[in-house]
């Protein structure tokens, strides 16, 4: 960066020279390499002039991906006898910022037992599941809180949205009857 470019608010990108550290500290969103000071993060240059330190404060905060504990909301691609496939769709509140799935364990749907995940849910349905996990860059999920599982389900025959029944699945176009294990919150959900 030029003498002339010394003032806070300039727009930087990640490896742009800021400063050397006979001149400055590195603040935050920097770091030093053979002794000058360099931008770790696209953003705005800070420069305290006073306290001879240099920070670059990032535009973007952060990507959205999931952590263990996040609430997550993703849609069932693929179900076996022991676990299902979810592309997760939404963390928390937030869009995700990329392509993540989760596998569902039929140990991890609820707190009581269950022989098979085709009893749980099917492909195309929207789940809410927590991550408890992230091992092998795997999200294991669970749905055993009563506010987790499924919270939009379609009929396996014909595809319309399901009716939640009194102990199942039911379809007003063709009345085909299944299995899910669902959210308290079904069907009651914005997206």
């Amino acid at each position: 960066m030029s003498p002339s470019d010394r003032k806070s608010g300039q727009f930087v990108v990640p490896g742009r020279r800021l400063g050397v550290i006979e001149e400055f500290m590195a603040g935050s969103g920097t770091f030093v390499e053979h002794g000058a000071i360099y931008s770790k993060t696209t953003g705005r240059t800070l420069i305290d002039m006073l306290n001879k330190k240099v920070s670059v404060y990032p535009l973007v905060h952060g990507v959205n991906t999931p952590k263990v504990g996040s609430t997550v909301i993703g849609q069932v691609s693929d179900v076996r006898n022991k676990n299902a496939g979810v592309r997760i769709l939404i963390i928390g509140k937030r869009p995700l910022s990329g392509f993540f799935t989760g596998i569902l364990h039929v140990s991890n749907v609820s707190p009581t037992y269950i022989e098979t995940m085709y009893s749980v849910c099917k492909p195309g349905d929207l789940i809410r599941a927590k991550v408890i996990s992230c091992l092998n860059r795997a999200n294991h999920l669970s749905t055993e809180d009563k506010s987790l599982g499924v919270i939009y389900a379609f009929c396996s025959r014909c595809g319309h949205l399901l009716q939640l029944g009194r102990a199942d699945m039911r379809c007003p176009k063709c009345a085909n009857v299944e299995p899910r294990k669902v959210a308290q919150d079904y069907g009651k959900v914005i997206i």
